[in-house]
């Protein structure tokens, strides 16, 4: 069952300092909460996603496919709180009001002028492409409705990447969207929570978080 943890850091905590500040190493300490050999994707098998939220204080949402293993991180790193969403997927209903966040990295594959087509799947191979502004924005509308989601509104802020060296993280950029929605289809939204939406999610990308709304 997917858990969902939210982690008010302790920012005073030497481990803490050092993943606020380079999300590498933040992606291997949380990597510490999931099982051990998981195979060659073990983030993916792990369920793991996670944003790290905006505020006064520094907080962590975590998620997992299963219990997070929370005696794993360093001592006094913070205080956490696990929930299941098993009920908040059994409350899903089509048509039904909500509050969207995410954190995503959109992107495109643009021609790199490639003369043959994958042998396999007959596609010319592109250049991943870091989205922004409209085209962003655009990137969202059709990912948020490809997850059974219909965005009635939409609030786009760019996000850093938090990098110790300042350099960029392959061809991504993030940016926050949030607003209100409307359910479509809860199989795909179930889907699209429990898996993540788009690249990057070893950066923090993908996490999608749910809250009833008023109609």
């Amino acid at each position: 069952m997917t858990h969902l943890t939210r982690l008010t850091l302790d920012p005073r905590h030497t481990a803490v300092r050092k993943d606020l500040a380079d999300v590498d190493s933040l992606h291997k300490t949380l990597m510490r909460l999931v099982p051990d050999n998981l195979g060659p994707h073990p983030r993916a098998r792990a369920g793991l996603l996670f944003r790290l939220e905006t505020g006064p204080e520094h907080v962590l949402l975590i998620q997992t496919a299963h219990q997070p293993d929370l005696n794993a991180l360093p001592r006094r790193y913070g205080t956490a709180q696990t929930r299941n969403l098993a009920s908040m997927f059994t409350a899903l209903r089509p048509g039904m009001p909500v509050r969207y966040r995410i954190t995503a990295a959109p992107t495109i594959a643009r021609s790199a002028g490639t003369p043959h087509p994958h042998p396999v799947t007959g596609k010319r191979r592109g250049k991943t492409t870091p989205l922004t502004g409209d085209a962003a924005d655009a990137w969202w509308h059709r990912r948020a409705l490809a997850a059974g989601l219909e965005p009635l509104t939409s609030h786009a802020t760019p996000r850093p990447f938090p990098r110790k060296d300042h350099s960029r993280i392959g061809p991504y950029t993030l940016t926050q969207f949030e607003g209100h929605a409307r359910i479509t289809d809860t199989d795909l939204l179930t889907t699209a929570v429990t898996h993540g939406i788009g690249k990057a999610k070893n950066y923090g990308a993908g996490l999608l978080s749910l809250a009833p709304a008023q109609p």
